[in-house]
């Protein structure tokens, strides 16, 4: 009875974070290895400060659905379909979201939840820790 009880509890947890990572969400930030190795000078950050947004804004925005499916891509303002859009399946395992190809079903990507919250999805790719994404739900 205590190993049927644990079971429960255990899947109960499993399906309470599949259920949360479901829907749209639009990248906000994302830290490669390279910006580490670098520092900006002090003409870049000049030159950054002085630039504005464009008239076209771009979103990279990824989508989660309830049955494991997701695609992701680029939205501009103004569009429904997103151009260079990729389809995947997904998976939590434990700590980790894998992207699986739908057709081979190998792991093509891994990541490491580092937050997953209502508003907030925080992630790092498995093999580089320094390699952050961090995305705000949009639907």
């Amino acid at each position: 009875m205590k190993y049927l009880l644990a079971l429960l509890i255990f899947a109960i947890a499993l399906t309470g974070r599949t259920q949360a990572i479901v829907g749209t969400w639009q990248l906000t930030e994302e830290k490669t290895c390279f910006l580490n190795q670098f520092e900006k000078s002090e003409t870049e950050k000049e030159l950054e400060s002085g630039l504005g947004g464009s008239q076209n804004s771009v979103a990279k925005l990824i989508k989660f659905d309830a049955k494991g499916g997701g695609e992701e891509g680029i939205f501009s303002t103004g569009k429904k379909k997103g151009s260079g859009m990729n389809s995947f399946k997904w998976k939590i395992d434990g700590q980790e979201l894998h992207f699986i190809d739908k057709k081979s079903g190998i792991i093509t990507q891994r990541f490491v939840l580092d937050e997953l919250g209502t508003s907030t999805l925080r992630i790092h790719n498995a093999a580089r820790d320094c390699e952050v994404k961090i995305f705000s739900r949009v639907k």
